[in-house]
């Protein structure tokens, strides 16, 4: 017993103490990131998802301070300068009936934008709850469900936003209800094949053997699961529902005269497109570059949300 503590003190005579400078000198460790900010990080590396996201709120901001600032107004009438090139008075010329074209091109933003994210907004919401009550409950539910959506796909959307613009009129309300009759079946689609599959997880079993309600199971635990795909189709709907209300804006069936939409704009500049053809160059550029963006936006954030895609 003795020899054993001698030799313990031999041992430890042969250690000296670390110099507190040489300490973790080869410790790595990994910064800790929530959920949402390593989506962010990953985000801010996409270039063009970063730039399209630029563009996007740097149109916002016009759209709301330009018309404010502007010593012009979206319908004021100017006749003694109809067709004026751009200049310092006028950055971007005026129309055939002397309205500045930047002013009624910012107001446009604020329509076109504003049904792109309202129609992306309730799209998501029906679309995840009846896509979501479909893949859940299963059995005879899900099979009427789904055929009631075949039947609302089998009839050209276009044919519904005529008969709403007919018994409603020219107006965002029904430009709005004419976009969401249909568009919100891909998303139920998706929606209802993402809780199929994860209603028979582990974790949704072990919450209903807890006693959790449907309610809690569905969209606390299966729809908050798959909120990113949902996510990324709600992010490229919008520049769908901006592309379908400049296209029905453009034939005549959208938003009614003196209120401007991008669409409205690019209809009234056909009339002079071979004379003053810069003026449908704004509104299709603006369209064309949103839509762009918003694109980029989709594929960073489907991109960041997703690790297998990276």
């Amino acid at each position: 017993m003795d020899m054993t503590k001698a030799e313990i003190m031999l041992d430890d005579s042969c250690f000296e103490r670390l110099d507190d400078s040489e300490k973790n000198t080869e410790f790595i460790a990994m910064e800790s990131k929530t959920y949402l900010r390593d989506a962010w990080d990953c985000f801010k590396k996409n270039r063009l998802a970063l730039g399209g996201l630029m563009f996007l709120l740097f149109m916002i901001l016009m759209a709301v301070l330009v018309p404010i600032v502007s010593p012009y107004t979206y319908d004021a009438q100017n006749l003694d300068m109809r067709n004026a090139a751009p200049s310092m008075k006028h950055l971007l010329g005026t129309d055939k009936l002397g309205r500045d074209i930047l002013v009624r091109l910012m107001f446009g933003a604020r329509i076109s934008l504003m049904v792109g994210f309202v129609a992306a907004f309730l799209n998501l919401i029906i679309g995840v709850v009846y896509g979501g009550i479909s893949g859940y409950i299963g059995g005879k539910t899900d099979m009427i469900m789904m055929r009631v959506i075949d039947c609302i796909y089998s009839i050209p959307s276009m044919l519904y936003v005529i008969l709403i613009m007919m018994v409603f009129g020219s107006n965002i309300g029904s430009v709005l209800l004419g976009i969401c009759v249909s568009s919100w079946i891909g998303m139920a689609r998706q929606v209802r094949t993402q809780v199929q599959t994860l209603k028979q997880q582990e974790f949704a079993l072990a919450a209903f053997v807890l006693g959790a309600s449907h309610f809690r199971i569905l969209f606390k635990h299966l729809i908050l699961n798959c909120m990113g795909p949902i996510i990324v189709s709600t992010t490229l709907m919008v520049p769908e529902a901006i592309f379908t209300e400049s296209f029905l804006a453009f034939i005549g069936i959208g938003i009614s005269l003196p209120q401007a939409s991008w669409g409205t704009l690019a209809s009234e500049a056909r009339s002079v497109i071979q004379s003053y053809p810069l003026q449908i160059v704004w509104p299709v550029l603006a369209i064309c570059l949103t839509v762009l963006s918003l694109n980029f936006i989709g594929d960073g954030v489907g991109e960041a949300l997703d690790p297998k895609n990276r």
